[in-house]
């Protein structure tokens, strides 16, 4: 039996380890250190941001940011329907209601005449949120302009969750740098890992200050543990943030590796009938974090279940794309502003092995039994 292809794994280098290796030996092993402030400030220098805290998820980047705004219970936040749950998560943690914004064709992301219809429509009732949560998904950006003009014109935050977009550009600057604050994800999967980790960038430094101060359990400026306030036991540890380090020196080839493999499934798979691969907008450059494919079986014969399943058999793993939050049993009673197109790409939608490891071999296994399918 061949070795399992796995969908998105670590992919780590020699200079991680000497970074890890220099933690132990100098005994900075605690969750504070010299590669915490190294990694914070050569993040900032990479996507251009001006401040940054190193944080133990992008979950908790993602909680800090929306309490930092000042959501609090009752409120309504406005989010993509059209991602992981963690994108949502920290809204409920904080007692407020998620809105569900639906997609675009052109990015997959939140579509920018939705929001501003439903925000129009939330103003004359006198209920708009508090903050919108725009996640750029799959390693693409959402279209940030327009939805900060609209944010801005009511006066509302923009939280933007590039958990999935490091590394991904939008008008030659990084996704996650436009809004308020942004958040990025360090998790096992993502284009460069941490094994868990996350970072919360800001050009406020006020509120980055603030987020570093309710991540160490909100301890107030006295020899003793004064408490005035509740906080988090959020921080990254210096450990992580070594690995962290490393990985940031090779984000572009690893960028360069995970838009290769989709060149190469565009190549192999574009000529069958009924799939689509998602599209690049104009606006930006996707990393490719993974390569999505839509299978209409209308067209082609072929449903998304199909190949999934095939491709189990052979030990390779895929996943469809993320199932709309509106769809999830946890939201039900959750408003959504629905235009199906969300919908429509979780009944079509593949995610294809993507590792930046991936080698041309393991590449032609996956894209020869896909076409098996088609060639019965």
């Amino acid at each position: 039996m061949k070795q399992p292809i796995l969908l998105s794994t670590p992919h780590i280098g020699e200079q991680e380890l000497k970074f890890v290796q220099e933690a132990f030996e100098t005994n900075w092993v605690a969750p504070v250190g010299p590669h915490i402030d190294a990694f914070e400030q050569e993040f900032s220098q990479i996507v251009g941001a001006k401040h940054a805290a190193a944080l133990s998820s992008g979950t908790a980047a993602l909680h800090l940011a929306l309490k930092l705004v000042g959501v609090k219970p009752g409120d309504e936040v406005f989010c993509s329907t059209f991602t992981f749950i963690a994108s949502v998560s920290p809204i409920t943690y904080l007692g407020a209601t998620p809105v569900f914004i639906d997609s675009d064709r052109t990015s997959w992301n939140m579509d920018p005449s939705l929001l501003a219809d439903s925000l129009a429509q939330k103003d004359r009732i006198g209920k708009l949120p508090k903050a919108v949560v725009l996640v750029h998904l799959y390693g693409q950006s959402a279209d940030i302009e327009p939805i900060m003009q609209i944010c801005d014109r009511y006066g509302i935050p923009l939280i933007e969750d590039a958990a999935e977009a490091l590394g991904a550009t939008y008008k030659n600057t990084s996704p996650g740098t436009w809004g308020r604050a942004g958040i990025f994800s360090f998790n096992g999967n993502k284009i460069i890992t941490t094994s868990g980790g996350g970072m919360l960038v800001s050009g406020d430094d006020k509120l980055i200050s603030q987020a570093k101060f309710l991540a160490t359990q909100a301890r107030d400026p006295q020899p003793h543990y004064e408490h005035t306030q509740i906080g988090f036991n959020y921080r990254l540890s210096n450990i992580l943030a070594g690995i962290g380090r490393g990985q940031l020196m090779v984000l572009k080839e690893r960028v360069t590796a995970r838009r290769r493999n989709f060149a190469f499934y565009q190549k192999m798979l574009g000529d069958l009938p009924g799939i689509e691969f998602m599209p690049e907008a104009d606006f930006g450059t996707c990393t490719r974090w993974l390569s999505c494919l839509t299978f209409d079986p209308n067209i082609g014969g072929i449903d998304r279940e199909q190949v999934r399943l095939k491709l189990l058999e052979q030990q390779i793993e895929t996943r469809p794309v993320w199932k709309p939050m509106h769809l999830q049993p946890v939201f039900a009673s959750c408003e959504c502003v629905n235009n199906g197109v969300a919908e429509d790409l979780f009944q079509k939608g593949l995610c294809l092995p993507s590792g930046s490891n991936l080698t041309n071999e393991e590449l032609e296994r996956v894209t020869t039994k896909i076409r098996e399918l088609y060639n019965k």
